[in-house]
């Protein structure tokens, strides 16, 4: 027998909007994006599912709780954090621009000012401190096996996310019924990699919308 995985991102919350590192932190739907969770909604009112899952983060909880508007065929909600955000640790909560800034000038320090390059104008080492400072966030960012100080790599949300899968086939198969789960970027963008057979590199490169939602065929 074959049942539909329908899987979705919360919608926009404060800290997406301010250009923070949300991770963990438990931040709160905006109105757009309580907008965008109501566009999942509408999306997915003819499909049909007895099954549906949040994290312990509120944003996954107020997402799936618009999706539920028109499932009262749902009867199991059930808690798993193995599909929460990935957790960027001592940078949760610190906007993107400040990373880059406090990081660009550390580095500044180690690569350029280390190596005596010591003619460039103010302008010059402002234009350096952001290149390195970008750099340096692409790397944490959307690097694949480098985790923040005190956070998780890709490799390490993939292996929690792998671990969820395979109990999610074993309930479906015992449960016999379509599933729902309201989930994250990062962890969506791992659930992905792996039911898509994808590539570090793609997956690393994909961008997973606030408004729409990815369908899986399991095989029980």
């Amino acid at each position: 027998m074959k049942f539909n995985v329908y899987l979705f991102r919360h919608g926009q919350t404060d800290f997406n909007r301010d250009g923070k590192f949300t991770g963990w932190l438990d931040s709160k739907l905006t109105d757009l994006g309580f907008e965008q969770a109501r566009a999942v909604s509408e999306q997915l009112k003819d499909k049909k599912f007895g099954i549906a899952f949040h994290t312990s983060l509120t944003r996954s909880k107020q997402t799936l709780t618009e999706i539920l508007t028109y499932h009262p065929e749902c009867t199991k909600i059930l808690e798993d954090d193995r599909m929460i955000e990935r957790n960027y640790g001592k940078l949760n909560g610190m906007t993107h621009a400040e990373f880059i800034q406090n990081i660009g000038k550390k580095l500044y320090k180690l690569e350029v000012e280390g190596d005596l390059i010591s003619d460039l104008t103010d302008e010059g080492r402002r234009e350096a401190e952001k290149f390195l400072g970008e750099q340096e966030y692409n790397l944490i960012h959307r690097g694949y096996h480098i985790p923040p100080p005190d956070g998780e790599s890709f490799a390490m949300v993939e292996t929690r996310v792998a671990s969820f899968i395979k109990d999610l086939k074993d309930l479906m198969k015992k449960e016999k019924t379509n599933v729902a789960i309201s989930a994250h970027g990062n962890s969506i963008r791992l659930f992905r990699k792996i039911m898509e057979n994808a590539s570090v590199q793609d997956t690393t490169s994909w961008q997973i919308p606030f408004d729409s939602f990815y369908e899986y065929e399991i095989e029980t």
